[in-house]
């Protein structure tokens, strides 16, 4: 077991950057396609409807393959690593999902901060920054969190375009050794602890984000 272990760390770690990064690219595509689907400017709308539509209503497992097999063929000719396509494929992926859930944290603001916003001539962007944003921002944590851990799940389906992830190194393994248990026991349990890394972090932004909004109120 002890010969199995840096192979299992090896993977775990790539699913640690994919997940990370991913993440990061997830968060990113969240807030423009959630602020892109409030826009009054209908083009900006329905670019970001299109692009939340289609990454929800489509298998993820297909736009990785999309982007790692169709992308480099004519006439498109746009040649990726395995590590660009996950990253960009899982937070393009769950990046959709989050700028729904954004959306509707935005939407449960109440219409009193808006007003106050422009009772106090405040611009767009300040509004955004200093009022909506803190405010949805902690109302789409916790949803936020099952994402994020969803993304981390999701990682697994990397390795089916060559990326040696956790779950290539189990499967990997697991043919030259068939000690199927040890493996595979081994990789769920990595799978909770760094989905319960994921957990605890959103957690404690949760709590940071909440005394600062006590603070606010106070002050």
């Amino acid at each position: 077991m002890n010969e199995l272990l840096p192979l299992m760390l090896e993977g775990a770690w790539v699913t640690v950057q994919v997940t990370f990064f991913g993440s990061l690219l997830a968060i990113a595509v969240a807030l423009i396609a959630a602020f892109g689907r409030l826009s009054p400017i209908a083009p900006l709308r329905w670019l970001a409807i299109t692009y939340i539509e289609l990454f929800r209503g489509s298998s993820l497992l297909v736009q990785l393959f999309w982007l790692y097999f169709v992308l480099p063929m004519p006439p498109f000719n746009i040649s990726l690593s395995a590590f660009q396509v996950a990253v960009i494929g899982l937070g393009l992926n769950i990046g959709s999902y989050g700028a729904e859930v954004l959306r509707g944290a935005i939407r449960s603001v109440h219409e009193g901060q808006y007003e106050a916003c422009q009772a106090l001539n405040m611009t767009a962007w300040q509004r955004a920054r200093r009022i909506i944003l803190p405010q949805a921002l902690l109302a789409a944590i916790p949803p936020g969190t099952n994402l994020l851990i969803e993304l981390l799940k999701n990682t697994s389906l990397v390795s089916l375009i060559t990326l040696s992830d956790l779950a290539f190194r189990a499967r990997q393994l697991d043919q030259a050794t068939l000690m199927t248990l040890e493996i595979f026991g081994l990789a769920l349990l990595m799978y909770f602890v760094l989905a319960q890394i994921i957990n605890f972090s959103m957690r404690a932004l949760e709590r940071r984000l909440s005394r600062g909004r006590m603070r606010g109120g106070l002050s």
